[in-house]
């Protein structure tokens, strides 16, 4: 299985992919590492959130709910997007 660092690698390359205003589903991270097979990249799903919330932390990813950053990285439920980090003002 994919460790930390592969699936942040992964994430931050698909999140600057996509480029400003745009987003990806965490399931395409857990995808590029676990291959089209939901046997290969389910398991990745909860392991990616994790990587998720503490990027969203360091300020490098934003977790997106409904098309909005999250207010709390460590208390959010449902679909959510990956994003690049909100620039600061």
């Amino acid at each position: 299985m994919a460790d930390d660092a592969a699936i942040e690698q992964t994430m931050l390359d698909l999140v600057a992919a996509r480029g400003p205003g745009k987003t990806c589903c965490p399931s395409e991270v857990a995808r590029a590492l676990g291959g089209p097979h939901p046997d290969g990249w389910g398991p990745l799903m909860q392991p990616v959130r994790r990587v998720a919330v503490r990027l969203t932390k360091e300020g490098r990813i934003a977790i997106l709910r409904k098309g909005k950053p999250v207010t709390d990285p460590d208390d959010f439920r449902g679909i959510y997007r990956l994003g690049p980090a909100a620039a600061e003002d």
